[in-house]
């Protein structure tokens, strides 16, 4: 067998191919593209939360010379089927709606859409807006997902016989046994608000028909081309040959620009009215919308005298708005699964009820519901560990899955991969210097001063690389690497990416597979029309899935190579390597540069018969070895090939007198497998740690009682800024995942969720001498307050938990 030099990029940290182009402002957003003839949507919205629309006047904004197109509800549906959903619920049972980009009939929900016009200026269209008249007949609405599920509940939905989309159950062992039998059991509730995510760049889509060819061109701010081309064209009745989509540049997603949305339908409408590109940009207000997580968990757990945990019971309820087509009901299905994360729980009941209110839908959000999960468990062992007056981290060192015991069935059919949990959790203590803050802790509370000292820990095992049944995430992610003649390589992915970099990790397999310098690599995706069949991005999945298949596809082009170089040098194959640029016999000076390697191929051996293919270009595809969708005897399937995890320790100062909370430091150690790129995978964690610990402190999607979304902007919707977070101290753990080609896995989501815990933990733990106990998120200062004065006014001590 042919050999190949030690590598030269996979493993080593590599800045972005394309970073100078978003450094010196040369990229190219959504709103940066100019078309001729280029017109402008805008769409009106309910001003309720529930309504029956009685009439929508249009004939006044008609009239005005502004007005290019104008549509609402009736006409709309006259000319476009429904949006197609992204994880139908009635697949697995539940209830399912039809979603249209413009309402009819009535309005479920402020904000949604219910007629759109198009002019020569956003700042037109927008004003366009006012001349339309609509007549309402209010109904009364429910925001409260306990409530929505009252037998005498209004329906949302007045063809469901409830408010539930479904119920999902995963169960293993005798629970109530385990409880009655355990030597000590605690029961309590959490809470866990409404919160999303805000990317820098909002959603923006540019629709352009060609009437003369009738193709659709979509230029969207996206993250999964493919599926998006499908479902347009199934919505407007085109064949998928006649749409095309094209990702810009994009400004970061984190599950927030999954397709497909009412106004990226609306904007390919009225380029087919108009014969015209139409642009539309979503405003923050807009985009603060768009919601996430809100659960309510109702939990008990058994555990003996040393912390093991014997059961656990978690009946939860998820608060997903209005049920719309796009996935994010989802997250509530991934929390369920995800339990009991990297513990071993002999007996676990799990639970959810998935409910519609009259808020606006969920659509997939960074964690895809895994970071609940973290949330709940840890916040459990630390509960755990005040009952017994242990210290937290020998909880999770008495529950852990061990070593030698992966690969690992856990209760829910998922099969973890890898890992060596306690020696990770050991890293990040030491990274954080764990005793010097327990010592640091003790000094504190005995000093007379507001400051409160709390020190969280939190563990996390997040799966990532999904194959979910249910067209939530599946098929495939193919690669086609071709080599021109002069030598260059461009690898064409179904894979996308909205910022994380996965695209210089493809190219840095690439070039180690082929021995070439990773600057005549070139990736090309987001593309249905140039690129090969891919899911997209999502779920981690990118460089574990695109990567897997350009290694493939390059591996298949080396094996060309080799053999026109072999025939050229003189030499056996197994005698040959690829590397610095050049095919080289081994222990020789003979050599030629791989670029002459490749005009051979494109000449000599196509003009002299060489027996070889000469065309180097391959396509391939690539399916992790850990996923399994065949039922096993417990009716369960394995749908996720990799299980990163990762370890937080968080020291926060908590203001007793104003209640608010100051991140001390914040130590991580995570272990995702191998590492194409640590730069990269640095990166990834300090951005969904951020994320965690916004969303555990200050980010709050907020109703008034009318439902009325409160939260329009970033002076009410807090987004941490730079000087909120401290400065991550970070480790790596590697244990190479055996299902995987190179070992990797998932490097994407995780973080949220053990930030967020780690904060929640080291808050609780912060004000436990107090008496305090914090149940609800966010952990703001109102909140913190309230629960420090009932613990100073109560013998019961204080709760911000409902």
């Amino acid at each position: 067998m042919s050999t190949t030099a030690p590598s030269p990029y996979v493993g080593r940290d590599q800045k972005p191919l394309d970073g100078d182009r978003f450094l010196t402002g040369r990229a190219q957003f959504v709103d940066d593209i100019r078309l001729a003839g280029m017109v402008h949507l805008a769409v009106l919205r309910s001003p309720h939360a529930h309504a029956r629309i009685v009439k929508v006047d249009l004939d006044s904004v008609r009239s005005s010379p502004l007005c290019l197109a104008a549509l609402e509800g009736e006409e709309a549906t006259e000319l476009a089927g429904p949006i197609p959903h992204r994880g139908n619920p009635g697949l697995v049972g539940g209830n399912t709606r039809d979603e249209r980009c413009l309402a009819t009939g009535k309005v479920i929900y402020e904000g949604e859409p219910v007629a759109a016009v198009v002019a020569g200026t956003r700042a037109d269209a927008e004003a366009l807006l006012a001349l339309i008249e609509v007549e309402y007949e209010r109904l009364p609405h429910i925001l409260d997902a306990d409530a929505s599920l009252a037998p005498d509940a209004v329906r949302i939905n007045e063809e469901w016989d409830s408010n539930l989309v479904c119920h999902v159950a995963h169960t293993e062992g005798d629970v109530d046994a385990a409880l009655d039998a355990a030597p000590h059991r605690l029961a309590d509730e959490l809470r866990i608000h409404r919160y999303s995510t805000q990317p820098i760049e909002m959603r923006g889509y540019v629709a352009d028909w060609d009437a003369r060819t009738e193709k659709l061109t979509l230029h969207a701010s996206g993250q999964n081309p493919h599926l998006e081309r499908g479902a347009i064209a199934e919505a407007l009745g085109l064949t998928d040959e006649r749409v095309r989509v094209v990702l810009a540049d994009i400004g970061g997603a984190f599950g927030l620009k999954m397709h497909v949305y009412p106004e990226e339908l609306l904007a390919c409408l009225m380029s087919q009215k108009l014969g015209r590109p139409v642009r539309w940009l979503e405003s923050r207000a807009e985009c603060l919308m768009v919601g996430a997580r809100e659960q309510t968990h109702r939990w008990e757990v058994a555990f003996d005298e040393k912390g093991r945990i014997l059961a656990l019971r978690d009946h939860f309820v998820a608060n997903i708005g209005t049920l719309s087509a796009a996935p994010g009901w989802g997250m509530a299905r991934l929390t369920a699964l995800t339990f009991p994360g990297g513990y071993k729980i002999p007996a676990t009941d799990i639970q959810v009820s998935v409910a519609v209110t009259n808020k606006s839908p969920w659509n997939a959000s960074r964690g895809y519901g895994k970071e609940a999960t973290a949330l709940l468990l840890e916040h459990v062992c630390d509960r755990i560990a005040s009952a017994l007056d242990v210290d937290p981290a020998d909880v999770r060192h008495q529950n852990f899955v061990q070593p030698h015991e992966f690969p690992f069935k856990a209760n829910s059919g998922l099969n973890l991969d890898s890992g060596d949990y306690g020696r990770l959790l050991e890293a990040a203590l030491t990274l954080a210097d764990y005793p010097a803050l327990r010592a640091r802790q003790r000094e504190a509370r005995t000093a007379a001063r507001p400051g409160a000292l709390g020190i969280g820990i939190a563990f996390e095992v997040t799966p990532e690389g999904a194959d979910l049944p249910g067209a939530f995430t599946g098929g495939f992610d193919a690669s086609t690497v071709r080599m021109s003649p002069r030598g260059r390589v461009t690898v064409l992915g179904g894979t996308t990416t909205p910022g994380s970099g996965n695209d210089t990790a493809i190219a840095q397999i690439v070039a180690d597979e082929l021995g070439v310098g990773l600057d005549t690599v070139t990736v090309v995706q987001g593309d249905t029309d140039r690129c090969p069949y891919g899911f997209g991005n999502g779920n981690g999945r990118s460089t574990m899935m695109g990567g897997g298949s350009a290694q493939l596809a390059a591996r298949e082009l080396r094996g060309r190579l080799l053999t026109i170089a072999s025939r050229v040098l003189e030499a056996p194959e197994q005698e040959l390597e690829l590397a610095d640029g050049e095919a080289r016999v081994s222990g020789t000076s003979r050599s030629m540069p791989i670029a002459d390697v490749a005009f051979t191929s494109y000449t000599l051996a196509y003009r002299e018969g060489l027996g070889v293919e000469s065309a180097l270009e391959a396509t391939r595809v690539y399916k992790p070895g850990n996923i399994d969708h065949r039922v096993d005897e417990k009716g369960r399937i394995s749908a996720y090939a990799t299980f990163s995890n990762a370890v937080h320790v968080c020291a926060v100062e908590v203001d007793t007198e104003t209640g608010r909370v100051e991140i001390l430091s914040h130590a991580i150690a995570d272990d995702c497998g191998t590492m194409i790129n640590p730069l990269a995978v640095k990166g990834q964690m300090f951005g969904a740690a951020a994320m965690g610990l916004g969303g555990a402190l200050s980010e709050h999607l907020v109703y008034d009682d009318d439902g009325r979304l409160v939260t329009t902007g970033f002076k009410s919707y807090l987004m941490p800024r730079a000087g909120d977070l401290p400065s991550f101290d970070f480790a790596h753990q590697v244990t190479p995942s055996p299902f995987t080609s190179l070992g990797t896995k998932g490097a994407g989501e995780a973080g949220v969720g053990g930030a967020s815990a780690a904060v929640l933990n080291a808050v609780n733990d912060a004000l436990a001498p107090q008496g305090v106990l914090i149940t609800q998120l966010p952990l703001s200062p109102p909140a913190i307050l309230d629960a420090i004065t009932r613990a100073t006014n109560s013998p019961q001590g204080g709760r911000n938990g409902r």
